[in-house]
């Protein structure tokens, strides 16, 4: 069962150092999940070998064109590459009207269905949901609205260990209760056999929160607390947290000072500003806070 993330972009406003601006691949179960899709975000998926086709669920944090200017590229692509299966895009309400003018003006007409799902940046909600995960928005503070993401693996049935099914005697009929955590009464044996001695736990629901451009915010902690994989902007060294501050930006002490508090599995910094060539100083920061700490470095996959 896939959980594995691909960074694609980690500079921060603008492209930099051979880094591009924001954009993440997330794969659960072979389901293609893109977050934000800054300017070149097609090229990087071509050159990392990801199958934009693939792609069902585009969720766009805000309107910071380092964000979400490569979307109407994209689209247009998979337009001429034939593509004719629906395609959910969620984001901030204006983003829609951004798309239409621009389809208006180049008079393009999708060969496929945009399904465009507003978000409220206001208060966080669940925004999607399959038989595999659950979408929760989680609230940012930056200059304009900005919303997170929370993705979420909904909990597996328990793994029913067959030997002892056979063993006892049970009827495929009552499998599925199995799975469910039911023990079996034996009518027959006059005993019950506990469910712990015919299933073993599955493995625990896996999680990842993309936490974008926003100020230093504790408000979202229980939201994002012990999540497998937390990607935080850490968009500057704490020697400018006046500037950070200024612009509605974190540092990377700051960012690992919030995974700490989360007690995250693993933290994943980037939107790195246009000054840094070498982040190492950037990572180095954020370990003195939590040590399991990684750079966004485009091409990487993390997997749970």
């Amino acid at each position: 069962m896939t959980f594995e993330l691909t960074i694609l972009g980690s500079s921060s406003a603008t492209p930099a150092f051979n880094r591009n601006p924001s954009a993440q691949l997330l794969n659960i179960n072979e389901k293609y999940y893109l977050i934000d899709c800054g300017e070149a975000t097609q090229n990087q998926l071509n050159r990392f070998r990801i199958r934009s086709h693939r792609i069902d669920h585009i969720f766009i944090t805000h309107l910071h064109g380092d964000h979400y200017l490569g979307l109407i590229g994209l689209l247009s692509s998979l337009h001429l590459a034939g593509r004719e299966k629906p395609l959910d895009v969620f984001g901030p309400p204006e983003l829609l009207e951004i798309i239409n003018i621009q389809l208006k003006y180049s008079q393009t007409t999708l060969r496929f269905e945009l399904l465009f799902h507003a978000i409220d940046a206001t208060q966080s909600a669940l925004i999607y949901e399959n038989n595999d995960i659950t979408v929760n928005t989680i609230i940012l503070n930056h200059r304009i609205p900005c919303t997170g993401f929370l993705f979420t693996e909904k909990p597996r049935k328990r793994k029913v260990n067959m030997e002892k099914v056979a063993e006892y005697g049970i009827p495929a009929e009552y499998i599925p209760l199995l799975k469910l955590g039911n023990d079996y009464e034996d009518v027959k044996q006059q005993r019950v056999i506990s469910n712990a001695e015919l299933t073993s736990s599955p493995i625990p629901p896996r999680s990842f929160a993309y936490c974008s451009d926003t100020l230093y915010n504790e408000s979202f902690l229980h939201q994002i607390k012990g999540v497998s994989i937390l990607y935080h902007e850490a968009t500057f060294l704490h020697e400018l947290l006046p500037r950070a501050e200024e612009t509605f930006h974190t540092t990377a002490l700051q960012a690992g000072q919030l995974a700490q508090k989360a007690e995250v599995g693993k933290l994943i910094i980037g939107h790195f500003s246009a000054r840094y060539k070498e982040l190492n100083t950037l990572l180095e920061e954020s370990k003195t806070a939590f040590d399991n700490s990684y750079l966004a470095i485009e091409g990487l996959r993390f997997t749970v």
